[in-house]
């Protein structure tokens, strides 16, 4: 598969490292491996240059979705559930069920007879 490289107008390419920032510091908080980011971090784990990821991380800042801490940056409450949207729609065909499972949604989660209900529905047809 080939990489995905960032577009080439500057409109775009606001939108898509502010997706990949607030992607990235969504699952270094989540995996535990800190909250404050800074510009050499963005450097080694997405690649951006670490003066280029200083401007996009200020623009954060002023959007909302980021607060200035004494070492670097950390995520606003709405750059926390933006980043957490940005990463669930990343990796949506990876979590979403597979064909013949149930969604998160379904009735069977509620109830037995649902569950029989449904696990009878999904079985393959029996030729006999």
């Amino acid at each position: 598969m080939d990489e995905l490289h960032p577009p080439k107008s500057a409109a775009l390419q606001a939108l898509y490292w502010r997706g990949e920032i607030l992607q990235v510091m969504y699952w270094l908080r989540g995996e535990g491996l800190g909250e404050v980011v800074d510009a050499a971090l963005l450097e080694r784990f997405l690649g951006v240059d670490a003066h280029l990821g200083l401007g996009y991380l200020d623009q954060l800042v002023t959007e909302g979705y980021l607060n200035r801490v004494q070492n670097g940056y950390v995520l606003s409450e709405e750059g926390l559930n933006e980043g957490k949207t940005e990463f669930a729609l990343s990796f949506a065909d990876l979590t979403r069920p597979a064909h013949g499972e149930c969604s998160a949604d379904c009735w069977c989660h509620v109830s037995i007879e649902e569950a029989l209900a449904c696990a009878a529905e999904r079985r393959p047809e029996v030729n006999t």
